[in-house]
């Protein structure tokens, strides 16, 4: 990344017009229709215009604007209005219920909100009259029914009407728009540009404070391990309302990419056919469940067929070996992968587009096995590990010196340390500025200069870090032992029935778990073809189901001491997500929230 680049104001100035790209963002819409598109010079107009409309509505330098939306262009396009005036914006998961949108407005003294549409817009009004410091409402698309609100102290208005009144602005005001770029390129790089409220798997969220030098310098250090070019297609799925997400796009926009945007969750098949990415960014539960259709789909072919494919996996598996051993393979084996690519392999990347050069998993471990699976199918995946408080990126796996099990070295700029405890401690000019209001939460994860990460890991002599657990997630027995149970799960979870993992016995006598199963794959395996038609309840109450769980947990418990083994556990019948609470809009799993919903089920293991 240029050097000349330091602060996120002065992206949209670097973008206008330089790609000769017709789509710089876009979004993925129904089967069938034309995606929507926007040029790199409409891109920065409506920035411009936007952004002398929040001034229009009274938006300052340091004043807060909350974005609550899905992925979209106008995302985008409202974050850096906001950040190339000198403002702060803060993200809003729009999975959130009204209370805890309440609880991020409230706390951050947002100015303005910005929200997708009626059904986030609806949200802010419940609460509205709690939050006397929120001046307006900019809704991206207003319902046509409902009159906006306008009173003396409040304004609703859409994004077309603040993107006008802005574009009004400038055509009235000679100077102004030399003016809004004099003011956007003055921002200096230690200049607060968002609070990120983390999304409280272990308790109240906090606002992490994150200049524009400390995302810069992490794209800026990204771009030095993972390379990506204006000939790159992005398919971006994940909220950008997390850091993640928003650094790979800001990275994407500085390189030129054309970034597309999944219509949903749900659509992202589709979207692969219709974008046909050479890149994209998701978390391990999405590639997990992509692991398992296709085993599924495989599994399921007839006999000849389903041989084939597990032949061509096992030869692509042997590829995949060789590139985590750092060799060459042979002429025979080289020959058996052509083969395999032919007739197999290239059929199963087809259905991610055909084009993907690699992928990126971040935001929680990825299991070794669905690693091994996506080298072996012909698709390199790179895992990093990092957090918000640290912009986030920390490591990078290389692609092309990947370590299984592994989230690879630190990025350029960034010093890792283990402590005495085993937390993994981390410096570099990324880590934030601290968390907004809350001095006394900052003081206990930055001491002396390193930021306490709450994980725990190791680090190999070459500067692979590892991780082990989340030092506040380890398990302490009645009997007084440690477990951490994140390598358990893991293993419990390379089982392709089993989706979701979670081990239970804090301040209890032994060890159980609680066991989501992967129902596409389960309904395959069960005995009985008619069981495949029963509901997920009756499913998991099935006597051959029970056993092939049992199986899998006596596989695991063979390779742990017994203080560690799982004496227990019980067969959930409905996945966990985002709208029961149970997953953080990044998919991890919140274990509050499960021991609470869960209840009497896991006080059914002791009794």
């Amino acid at each position: 990344m240029s050097e000349s680049l330091e602060t996120l104001a002065a992206l949209p100035f670097h973008v206008a017009g330089r790609y000769p790209k017709p789509a710089l963002v876009q979004r993925c819409r129904g089967e069938g229709a034309a995606p929507d598109e926007l040029s790199s010079r409409e891109f920065f107009e409506r920035i411009r215009d936007l952004g002398l409309g929040f001034g229009a509505l009274g938006v300052e330098p340091g004043d807060r604007v909350a974005i609550l939306a899905e992925s979209r262009p106008e995302w985008l396009v409202a974050d850096f209005a906001v950040l190339t005036l000198g403002a702060v914006s803060v993200p809003i998961y729009p999975t959130l219920p009204a209370a805890q949108v309440r609880y991020i407005l409230a706390d951050s003294g947002a100015r303005v909100v910005v929200a997708s549409d009626e059904e986030q817009a609806a949200k802010v009004r419940s609460v509205w009259s709690e939050l006397p410091g929120l001046a307006a409402l900019v809704v991206m698309e207003p319902a046509q029914t409902a009159p906006p609100v306008t009173e003396p102290d409040r304004e609703e208005l859409s994004l077309e009407a603040a993107t006008e009144r802005g574009h009004q602005r400038l055509m009235r005001e000679d100077g102004l728009g030399r003016m809004f770029k004099e003011a956007a390129t003055a921002i200096a790089p230690d200049t607060l540009a968002t609070i990120i409220y983390t999304s409280g798997t272990t308790g109240e969220p906090k606002g992490v404070m994150l200049s524009h030098g400390n995302i810069v310098s992490n794209i800026r250090a990204v771009d030095t391990v993972i390379h990506v070019a204006e000939t790159d297609d992005a398919l971006s799925f994940l909220p950008l309302s997390h850091a993640f997400e928003r650094t790979a796009v800001c990275l994407y926009l500085y390189k030129g990419v054309t970034i597309s945007f999944a219509e949903s969750l749900d659509t992202i098949a589709r979207d692969m056919q219709q974008v046909q990415p050479t890149i994209m960014t998701g978390v391990p539960r999405v590639y997990e469940k992509l692991h398992a259709r296709i085993i599924a789909a495989g599994n399921d072919a007839p006999p000849v067929r389903r041989a084939l494919f597990r032949w061509a996996l096992a030869v692509g598996s042997e590829r995949a070996r060789a590139v985590f051993a750092g060799r060459t393979l042979g002429l025979p084996a080289r020959v058996m992968l052509g083969a395999a690519d032919r007739l197999v392999l290239s059929k199963i990347r087809a259905r991610l587009g055909g084009r993907v050069r690699f992928l990126v998993s971040g935001s929680a471990p990825l299991r070794a096995s669905i690693a091994e699976f996506l080298f072996a199918v012909g698709i390199p995946v790179v895992e990093g590990y990092g957090l918000t408080e640290t912009a986030p990126v920390l490591t990078i796996n290389p692609a092309t010196a990947p370590r299984l099990g592994s989230v690879g070295p630190a990025v350029p700029g960034v010093e890792l340390e283990i402590a005495g405890d085993g937390e993994i401690l981390a410096r570099g000019p990324n880590v934030m500025l601290g968390y907004y209001r809350k001095q006394q939460a900052t003081d206990e994860v930055m001491v002396d200069g390193w930021f306490h990460t709450g994980d725990i890991g190791t680090l190999d002599a070459d500067g692979y870090l590892t991780i082990t657990d989340r030092k506040k997630e380890l398990i302490v027995t009645a009997g007084g032992k440690n477990i951490a149970p994140t390598p358990i799960e893991a293993e419990l979870k390379r089982a392709p029935i089993v989706a979701e993992a979670v081990l239970i016995g804090d301040r209890r006598q032994f060890i159980a778990a609680l066991l989501v199963p992967e129902f596409e794959a389960l309904r395959a395996r069960m005995a009985s073809p008619d069981g495949g038609h029963d509901d997920a309840a009756q499913i998991v109450e099935r006597p051959e189901v029970i056993r092939l769980f049992d199986d899998v947990v006596q596989s695991v418990n063979a390779a742990l001491p017994r203080y560690e083994q799982i004496k227990q556990f019980a067969l959930l019948p409905a996945e966990f997500s985002v709208a029961t609470g149970e997953l953080t809009p990044t998919l991890k799993v919140k274990r509050r929230v499960v021991a609470e919903r869960w209840a009497a089920v896991i006080d059914g293991l002791y009794t």
